[in-house]
């Protein structure tokens, strides 16, 4: 096998019946709703980048910062031999990852992005020599089957991603990523934690007004993608932080009255004045919280690790 892999399990089709079956549901749901994934089309990802650099936005840098404190850590606690990464994106980060695991001979980026998965892929195997890539385009979110690599395996999912899924969504993700892995494995999971309000809500709501732009542009890809009428400057950015749930929401509020047309799904969608529709939910952590999401899927907090702001926390659960 050539030192660079790219496998499909996504059907060709499936990025756009997934955009029309959530646009149909959650538009009609009360109140409503988009996935956040919708934001990462090419734009949304260039403002996404943009997001990471801001000085209000911590996670990544905070991120980072574990993974270059402790990787060294990481690779000695787990010993793998493989490294899986779902929603992999650029793979910037997991390079921190990859300098550290010595025995490392297999990466695995898991994305639904052909382009990214292609372009990191063979970066990495120009630079690595001894390192073999088998992308998989597929959604992580669904049922995944994994090529058969050497273990141990090391899971990894970063960025507090795991955030933006619904406590019942957790629950499952956290399931189906305890049955991908056998005993001498792990899971490396990434996540934002509880925080002071005005520190959470600045990283969503900075003053430059990325993340505004970034919040809109799901309108735009729904327009594109599906021949809609939004206009995204009909629409107010609003993030706000639920204590209840402890969990950042954000939400776009619309300007005025307005009906917005949806041809490819048959929509009409009435918006009153003042309506919002939540495009995102990201979720804030406690360490005892995580540790018992862990255990109800069958998985024991091994290592915690937070940068030295304890903003954002790595934790590692090592399969028995």
């Amino acid at each position: 096998m050539s030192p660079f892999h790219l496998t499909r399990t996504l059907p060709e089709d499936a990025t756009d019946a997934a955009l029309r079956a959530d646009v149909l549901h959650g538009l009609t749901a009360t109140p409503k709703t988009l996935p956040p994934k919708w934001f990462y089309d090419a734009h949304g990802s260039e403002l996404f980048e943009r997001i990471t650099e801001l000085p209000e936005y911590y996670p990544t840098r905070a991120e980072r910062e574990i993974l270059i404190a402790r990787a060294a850590e990481i690779a000695a606690a787990t010993g793998a031999r493989t490294l899986v990464e779902l929603g992999s994106g650029s793979s910037d980060k997991t390079r921190h990852l990859l300098d550290a695991f010595t025995g490392l001979r297999v990466y695995v980026p898991v994305d639904v992005s052909e382009s990214a998965l292609t372009q990191a892929g063979r970066a990495l195997v120009a630079e690595r020599p001894g390192l073999a890539v088998h992308a998989l385009i597929a959604d992580f979110t669904a049922r995944l089957e994994l090529p058969e690599t050497p273990g141990p395996r090391l899971l990894a999912f970063l960025g507090g991603t795991i955030g933006n899924l619904l406590p019942d969504e957790r629950a499952e993700f956290l399931s189906s990523a305890r049955a991908l892995l056998s005993p001498g494995d792990a899971l490396l999971l990434g996540t934002d934690l509880v925080k002071d309000e005005e520190v959470l809500v600045r990283a969503y709501d900075d003053a430059a007004g990325v993340t505004a732009a970034f919040n809109r542009n799901v309108l735009s890809v729904v327009n594109r993608e599906l021949g809609a009428d939004f206009d995204p400057g009909a629409f107010a950015h609003v993030a706000l932080w639920d204590p209840g749930h402890e969990w950042i929401e954000m939400r776009l509020r619309s300007r005025h009255a307005q009906t917005v047309k949806i041809p490819a799904v048959g929509l009409a969608v009435e918006f009153a004045a003042g309506e919002e529709l939540r495009t995102e939910v990201s979720a804030k952590f406690r360490k005892e919280g995580i540790r018992a999401e862990l255990a109800a899927a069958g998985l024991e907090l091994a290592h915690w690790w937070t940068d030295g702001g304890e903003r954002f926390a790595l934790s590692l659960s090592v399969v028995r």
